[in-house]
């Protein structure tokens, strides 16, 4: 790894950040290059995939979204964390490969899921893969298939590579309840190694969120660092370090904007990536905030709105309005702002 003693402190990595994640200036390329940029967006709940679009690409309409899906140039799937998320389709079985193993170990190693070993998981994915055959079955069906223990249909779901079919899953149609296998939707896999699928999520990572901590990558992949190590130490990646220590790396010729770069205010959905704990050094949400948007009491998590590249208050929409509540005080060029940035949010809810 080339080396670059540069410290690198908050301020620093917060532009870095917005500027892979297009929060900086907007992204005028297609919606699959765009999620590559930018590692994907999270999509549990279906709208969050068009407002994470629309804070980061330039005219972005829902339409566009609906035909990538239906046109399967993109695609919904269970994968970092074991989470949803929307990937273009160059992406997905890379992805899918690269953590498998580590998905079906977790679930293994799942206190309450100890009643079931892998070959049981396994024949219960044999049997909805022969059922489902070329077509498509619903949420309730598989549960018909299966039987009524969550265990196991969220059990073969890792055992059986699943996608979310259209027109489930979208704006219109929120409930995420039909799927396809990933090999029917997508065609076969090709033929890549899982290091190979783990060398395209560290350069997805540090391309979109870096630099970054070998530790906040596995996190974000929900894999273990030490798996990661051989193919952050093979590839030919720069060095920093952090204001407390911590050495970053980074992609070569990777952007690092002035830390006094202007950030426009921008909208997130819920459960965008930038706010989660792997991304916690950028600032982009302040700890003092963290609570209001993640909580026990606030499972589903809150949109949220940014001022100077950082969470400043969260927003909803409710009759045709879009209605803001500001964790403090914001100046009038910040309010002017918002105004003009949420005409941009309301198209989108029309």
């Amino acid at each position: 790894m080339a080396s670059d003693r540069s410290i690198l402190g908050e301020r620093e990595l917060n532009r870095a950040l917005l500027a892979l994640q297009l929060l900086l200036e907007r992204g005028r390329g297609s919606i699959p290059k765009v999620l590559e940029r930018v590692a994907g967006l999270q999509a549990q709940y279906a709208p969050s995939m068009y407002i994470g679009l629309a804070a980061r690409m330039e005219g972005f309409e829902r339409p566009q979204l609906d035909r990538a899906l239906e046109r399967r140039s993109v695609v919904q799937g269970t994968l970092l964390r074991a989470t949803i998320h929307l990937v273009s389709r160059k992406d997905y079985w890379p992805m899918a490969i690269a953590i498998r193993r580590a998905r079906r170990q977790a679930w293994l190693n799942t206190s309450y899921r100890r009643d079931y070993s892998a070959t049981q998981m396994a024949a219960a994915a044999r049997k909805l893969r022969a059922r489902l055959g070329d077509g498509t079955m619903s949420r309730k069906e598989i549960h018909e298939l299966l039987g009524s223990d969550s265990r196991v249909t969220n059990g073969a779901n890792i055992w059986l590579d699943l996608v979310r079919v259209p027109p489930s899953g979208t704006w219109a149609r929120r409930r995420a309840d039909l799927y396809a296998a990933a090999e029917h939707w997508l065609g076969p896999p090709p033929t890549v190694e899982e290091a190979d699928g783990t060398e395209l999520l560290v350069r997805r990572y540090l391309g979109g969120f870096g630099p970054a901590t070998p530790a906040e990558i596995a996190n974000w992949a929900g894999m273990h660092p030490r798996r990661l190590a051989p193919v952050v130490e093979r590839l030919k990646l720069r060095t920093f370090v952090r204001e407390d220590g911590a050495e970053l790396v980074d992609l070569p010729r990777a952007p690092l904007p002035d830390p006094e770069t202007p950030a426009p205010v921008r909208f997130l959905p819920t459960w965008d990536a930038t706010l989660l704990a792997h991304a916690r050094q950028t600032g982009i949400l302040p700890e003092e905030y963290r609570p209001k948007l993640f909580s026990s009491k606030s499972p589903q998590s809150f949109p949220s709105f940014m001022v100077d590249g950082r969470v400043a208050g969260i927003w909803r929409y409710q009759k045709g309005k879009v209605k803001l509540e500001p964790f403090g005080r914001l100046d009038a060029a910040a309010r002017r702002a918002l105004r003009e940035e949420s005409e941009r949010l309301l198209e989108l809810h029309r």
